[in-house]
């Protein structure tokens, strides 16, 4: 990663910072006495969030809970901070570690590392990482996290719940290339990636990662396409399918459309941004397929905004899709009774899981205000209708809680870098 790019993990501030001193006090770089091989920056956000519905957690990422359920009011749902820390071993071989502290899959803060890379520069235009880096699904996947590079107090979820999974441990080479007044930059990536998933659902394995993407820019206006192949393993699933199994050739027919054991999984995303300055647009389109349980999901977003010196507000409309959100199961009817109440069981598990695609619809309104030069203050309001027979981008579901209907979400924030 570029090391003007602001930093993308989270840590916890005080032991980073003073690692960092330490190492930019004892280091420069060879070529340079001046220079310092080490540098450091970091980020944050300080955020609240409200939910109207108190029967289920409104959340963003992976994190396991959030505002309506658990805490009226949630600092879990935005806040983090991170820190980043770049050495430049010589000018075309370079490093980058980034720590992150936000709520994990289990609750805790603990600081984990998500960008760690080696890059070699071989020309200015052609460079190769290795290591765990981001991967490129999505406009803003870079910078996902850093809440101070964008207008909303979060990138709509609709589309950037579709593929929650960021990072890649294996390597990537990027190229710009120049086409009159376009410059391109495509990148190709291989790897794997191993994700705790949060409320007991496991680990998200997957191997054989390959993607491909190309960021085009010229003058305001920005495009960006990716395209992600994976094999994708959630063992948690199992047990279920397994179960499904015992009931004949129906239960072991059910079991193999739905499993989630090596399963060839493909994220195709498509956005383009226009920037002048007084003003901006945005929009983005994706879509995962999969012949599983996860079946097939896709949404997009349209966005815009007008900044009036320090005060920008804007206006976003975002909507998701999925398909399959319920199955009739096992044939109930046609069982003994001893039989008829673990295979009811299986049918609502399966139900449980499939509800929890995201079908739904949001207006979001907000302002941001740039108070300083380093840290902004936003509000968002979010008026949300989710479509019947889901969750949306809900979590931790009450037994009270009815699949469709609307919610308000109320959230505030601080961003800051530095």
């Amino acid at each position: 990663m570029d090391s003007t790019v602001i930093a993308r993990e989270r840590m916890k501030l005080t032991s980073i910072t003073a690692i960092a001193a330490l190492l930019c006090a004892s280091a420069v770089r060879a070529d340079d006495a001046d220079a310092p091989m080490f540098t450091f920056n970091g980020f944050g956000t300080l955020g609240v969030a409200h939910s109207s519905e108190d029967r289920a957690d409104f959340r963003s990422g992976l994190r396991p809970e959030g505002a309506g359920f658990t805490d009226d009011w949630s600092f879990a749902v935005d806040s983090l901070i991170a820190g980043q820390v770049n050495a430049t071993f010589t000018p075309k071989l370079s490093a980058v570690v980034q720590v992150m502290a936000e709520p994990n899959y289990d609750g805790s803060y603990d600081p984990h590392v998500e960008w760690a890379n080696i890059q070699y520069q071989f020309t200015p235009e052609f460079s190769v990482r290795i290591g765990r880096t981001v991967l490129p699904c999505f406009q803003l996947s870079e910078t996902r996290k850093v809440g101070f590079t964008y207008p909303w107090v979060r990138p709509p979820l609709e589309l950037y719940q579709v593929n929650p999974v960021a990072s890649n441990d294996g390597a990537d080479a990027s190229y710009r290339l120049h086409f009159g007044e376009w410059t391109h930059t495509p990148q190709l990536r291989f790897g794997r990636s191993n994700t705790k998933l949060p409320n007991n659902a496991g680990t998200a394995k997957a191997s054989n990662v390959w993607g491909i993407s190309d960021t085009s820019e010229m003058g305001s206006l920005t495009a960006h396409v990716s395209y992600v192949r994976t094999e994708l393993t959630l063992a948690s699933f199992d047990p279920l399918f397994d179960g499904f199994r015992q009931f004949g050739p129906q239960g072991a027919a059910i079991a193999d459309k739905n499993v989630v054991r090596d399963t060839v999984v493909t994220f195709l995303g498509v956005g383009a941004s226009y920037d002048p300055g007084k003003w901006f647009t945005m929009a983005e389109w994706g879509r995962l397929r999969s012949d599983s349980v996860l079946g097939t999901r896709s949404a997009w977003y349209v966005s815009g905004g007008y900044r009036s010196g320090k005060f920008t507000p804007y206006l976003t409309y975002s909507k998701a899709f999925a398909d399959e959100l319920s199955d009739p199961g096992l044939d109930v009817s046609a069982l003994p009774p001893f039989l008829a109440g673990p295979a009811t069981g299986l049918n609502a598990g399966l139900n449980t899981i499939l509800s929890q695609k995201p079908v739904e619809k949001t207006v979001s309104l907000g302002a941001r205000w740039d108070f300083a030069t380093n840290a902004d203050f936003k509000l968002q309001f979010d008026h949300i209708r989710i479509g019947a027979g889901s969750t949306g981008v809900l979590t931790n579901t009450q037994p009270d809680f009815q699949l469709g209907g609307d919610l308000n979400v109320f959230s505030a924030t601080i961003d800051f870098v530095f």
